[in-house]
């Protein structure tokens, strides 16, 4: 049995793969180049579940070249990948661009998923 990573009730289920929202976390606060914010977007694409990580920019990093954007998202993809199990596409935005709340915290979860 693998160690507990999160709250249940946080767990997603995307293509078959539990996903809980600390994970992502977790490798996203890894990266020098990231605020340590982000939200995950989950969809779906006819029968497929879909992943999308938003993240932010640091403000050290604001103007981060194409290059240099495009490493980030394949490392991001890759570690998430590698340590979560499953794939996703990544939004890498200019710092506070994810919606807050009135006290500052990111909505970490937007599932837009029907039934």
């Amino acid at each position: 049995m693998g160690k507990i990573v999160g709250r249940s009730d946080d767990m997603l289920i995307i293509r078959g793969v539990n996903v809980f929202p600390t994970q992502i976390e977790e490798i996203v606060l890894q990266h020098a180049k990231l605020s340590g914010q982000y939200q995950l977007v989950v969809g779906r694409e006819g029968p497929l579940d879909t992943l999308k990580v938003r993240t932010e920019l640091n403000i050290a990093s604001a103007q981060a070249t194409p290059a240099g954007i495009t490493e980030i998202v394949r490392w991001l993809q890759h570690r998430i990948k590698t340590l979560v199990g499953v794939s996703t596409s990544i939004d890498v935005l200019p710092p506070d661009s994810i919606e807050r709340t009135l006290t500052g915290k990111a909505r970490r979860v937007n599932d837009t998923r029907t039934l």
